[in-house]
């Protein structure tokens, strides 16, 4: 499960991802998400999942930054899971 968050247009959505062609760079809204989202937005992808108390004391979460193509810059795992911004 994935929240997509439209800084062109303040839309935010949760949606599913669907696996593309790797090293494409492709982000495709389908269906009603298609309506929010728009070709060239700018978009900040959030994937979330439910751990138990175990998994989560020893999360380690992560930020990947993107180009403008959509090429992986830089990822931060660096963050801990009780960090604010």
């Amino acid at each position: 499960r994935v929240q997509v968050v439209d800084i062109d247009n303040g839309s935010r959505l949760e949606t599913y991802v669907i696996g593309g062609r790797r090293g494409s760079g492709e982000i495709t809204m389908n269906g009603a998400a298609a309506r929010m989202i728009h070709k060239g937005d700018k978009v900040i992808i959030f994937s979330f999942n439910m751990v138990d108390e175990e998994e989560a004391r020893n999360h380690k979460p992560k930020i990947v930054y993107v180009d403008e193509l959509n090429r992986i810059n830089f990822v931060d795992d660096h963050v801990n899971a009780g960090d604010t911004c």
